[in-house]
């Protein structure tokens, strides 16, 4: 994004870990471990949103001098992260629920990820990188039960013990244009280099959609930011994903001055929330964006609008309903699965207000007769909010962030619902008092010491699963993070 780090989601069923578990993982996140010792077999359980892979720093700001010396072209880099998040809920009211709840009684569960990213530059523009990448944990009543689920930490597959997976494994392409140049510094998948202002850019491989689309600079990374789901990434853009979120495809970008033009391909899962690619390249997503660059009395902010289209076999919430009241039995989109198309909108932008203070807002709109393919069950949303770092009190490093998001279900998912019928993340068996899921969400940062981050997590659902039966539930998170 330019790149933000994307969220990563994991889930599953666990039982509490305690201080003892806390204490056993934070350690843990804080040192190096070897690479392969973990290798179990998946188990899947019912993903989102993984840290972006800055193929690019945002460009200089109209009237910010050049830098003297333009940093050489780096060779080689490696680097690594760790976060641990341990997340959970009191009880709250529900007279029922179904097998996608969000369990009512209280509960928590906890996630953790160690992640490496070793970089190589074969020539000149060119980068290959590979993040392999240990697992352990689960989201919330294995990732279900909301639709803007509150932890993009948390895959929609988990385990009790770690594992190892090879998350991304790409080449970039960088080839510069004209204009002037500018200096892009080290970072987890970006080697130093000077570029120009007007450049391509060419990804291929395996990665995150959203490390490319839909980026923000105050809510797009779960390891430092939001939590949330549809906070760090537009609700409604059902991007092409495996259940971690990750999947193979090309994007390319066009830089012209303060404009951006970024267009993808990527494959499908196999089965609409599968574990699994299509790798047989009949089932894809097409992505287009357009991104423009600003600044407002010398404060930078970008405005960005994207279009996903999905081709793919999957069902219709109304053809799924009329077979069900056929058999007798719950409708389920699976039985009504066809060749169709699935499209969609999102539009974000970010805005610098001070020095200290940022804005961000995201809206979106996807088509809602068809079920989801990859994300989750949201076909409509409004999300927006503020981001603070704390000069002010002496804490520059600090950060508190403060968000809302309103999510909405189409008229079909929301009677496929009642009927009994489960979606990606939600289904209580019936739904007879629908209404918007509203969440609310505050985090504070702490820069404990170079390197290594505390946040406090609170958010607060309204109507989870968009009945106004159960709920509201509230959520609280610790998280720490570290990298090198």
């Amino acid at each position: 994004m330019t790149h933000a780090r994307m969220p990563a989601t994991r889930t599953g069923r666990r039982g509490n870990t305690g201080l003892l578990g806390m204490a056993v993982a934070a350690g843990t996140a804080l040192i190096c471990a070897a690479p392969g010792v973990f290798a179990d077999p998946l188990q899947t359980s019912n993903v989102p949103v993984v840290e972006p892979i800055s193929n690019t720093a945002a460009p200089t700001p109209e009237g910010t001098p050049e830098p003297e010396t333009a940093p050489s072209e780096q060779t080689w880099a490696f680097h690594a992260q760790s976060t641990f998040v341990y997340q959970g809920h009191p009880a709250f009211r529900s007279p029922y629920q179904g097998a996608n709840s969000l369990d009512a009684v209280a509960n928590a569960r906890e996630t953790w990820d160690l992640t490496a990213y070793a970089g190589w530059r074969p020539w000149a523009g060119g980068e290959l990188w590979i993040n392999p990448e240990i697992d352990q944990g689960f989201g919330l009543d294995n990732t279900l039960g909301v639709a803007g689920f509150p932890s993009a930490e948390a895959y929609k597959v988990g385990r009790t013990h770690p594992y190892v997976l090879v998350h991304r494994f790409f080449f970039r392409q960088t080839l510069d244009l004209r204009g002037k140049s500018e200096g892009v510094s080290a970072d987890e998948n970006v080697l130093a280099k000077s570029e120009t202002d007007n450049r391509l850019v060419w990804t291929v491989g395996k990665f995150s959609v959203v490390d490319v689309f839909d980026t923000n600079k105050y809510a797009h990374d779960p390891r430092q930011d939001f939590l949330n789901w549809s906070i760090v990434d537009t609700g409604s853009f059902d991007y092409a994903a495996d259940s971690w979120g990750y999947t193979a495809g090309s994007a390319l970008e066009w830089y012209q001055g303060r404009f951006a033009f970024r267009g993808g391909a990527f494959l499908l899962s196999d089965i609409p929330n599968d574990v699994h690619i299509d790798t047989r390249f009949k089932q894809f997503e097409l992505i287009g964006e357009v991104e423009e660059r600003h600044q407002i009395l010398g404060h930078p902010g970008a405005v960005r609008v994207t279009f996903f289209l999905n081709r793919g076999y999957m069902g219709r919430y109304d053809q799924a309903i009329e077979l069900g009241l056929e058999t007798g039995l719950p409708p389920s989109t699976a039985d009504v699965r066809h060749y169709a198309s699935r499209a969609g909108w999102a539009m974000n932008l970010e805005q610098e207000l001070t020095r200290d203070l940022g804005a961000f807002a995201r809206v979106g709109f996807s088509d809602g007769h068809y079920e989801t393919f990859d994300f989750t069950d949201i076909d409509k949303t409004v999300a927006a909010g503020l981001s603070l770092a704390g000069r002010s009190w002496n804490r520059p490093n600090d950060t508190v962030g403060l968000a809302g998001v309103v999510n909405g279900a189409s008229n079909p998912l929301l009677e496929y619902l009642n009927a009994g019928g489960l979606g990606v993340l939600v289904g209580d068996g019936k739904l007879p008092n629908p209404g918007w899921e509203q969440i609310l969400e505050t985090y504070y940062s702490f820069d404990v010491i170079k390197q290594f981050k505390v946040s406090l997590d609170y958010q607060l659902v309204g109507n989870p699963g968009y009945n106004r039966d159960r709920g509201p539930a509230n959520i609280f998170a610790i998280r720490l993070h570290t990298e090198f």
